[in-house]
């Protein structure tokens, strides 16, 4: 049956929380270089890659920009590696979004469906985190993250061109799904014209996200049968 839908989720805040594991492991991964500051809690980490959240910290620590990409991946990889360990020791706390294992489950038997992540996780923070959860990594066959760009508006064209294979040629419209929890979210699919789905298990509300003119939002994603609707429909 031919694919006609390719939906890719966010994690954080969207999939899953990982009771501040994420933002731990960056934190103490700047921290080493630069030292501790008071100025990092004032950095906003929803909606933004994982290279551009570092960025931000540096500059908050008291070192301006520009920033050489290299440095920026080997703080990015540091990070990575305190998340592994930052990850066992929340597991407790770590907390799978209402909704999400029913609507994963059926999405998996619509056979017009490619599930994917976009996501502004480094790769290897996304299967981490995803692990974490109790969730397998291996039912998203495609996705972008924040290892492929720090720009997340490059991400959708990114995950369409590796969606290539399923569809027999390069998605874009209303056949890209994007569901996420922040205004970036709803925003970074225009490029493609995907269609947003915008769920409200984040720090935005349901009055915040629907002010940025998504094709639908949610308290959460345990409708099931309404979140297909506006997923496939």
């Amino acid at each position: 049956m031919r694919v006609r839908r390719l939906v890719l989720f966010d994690i954080d805040g969207t999939l899953l929380l990982t009771a501040g594991a994420g933002r731990r492991a960056i934190v103490a991964a700047i921290g080493e270089e630069m030292g501790p500051s008071e100025r990092f809690a004032r950095v906003r980490f929803d909606g933004k890659t994982d290279p551009e959240i570092v960025t931000e910290l540096l500059e908050a620590a008291g070192r301006p920009g520009p920033h050489q990409a290299g440095h920026v991946q080997t703080l990015c990889r540091r990070y990575v590696d305190l998340l592994a360990r930052e990850l066992e020791q929340s597991a407790a706390g770590i907390t799978v979004m209402p909704g999400i294992h029913p609507l994963l489950q059926r999405l998996e038997t619509e056979d017009e469906v490619v599930l994917g992540l976009l996501t502004g996780n480094m790769a290897e923070g996304a299967t981490l985190k995803l692990r974490a959860a109790g969730l397998d990594p291996a039912c998203f066959r495609v996705g972008a993250f924040g290892s492929d760009s720090a720009r997340r508006p490059e991400l959708p064209p990114i995950a369409a061109r590796r969606a290539e294979p399923y569809f027999g040629r390069v998605p874009s419209g209303s056949e890209v799904v994007i569901i996420g929890d922040t205004p970036a979210d709803i925003a970074c699919g225009v490029c493609i014209s995907a269609r947003a789905v915008a769920v409200a298990t984040g720090a935005y509300s349901v009055a915040d996200l629907a002010a940025c003119g998504p094709h639908a939002v949610f308290q959460d994603l345990s409708d099931t049968d309404r979140v297909l609707e506006a997923i496939l429909r």
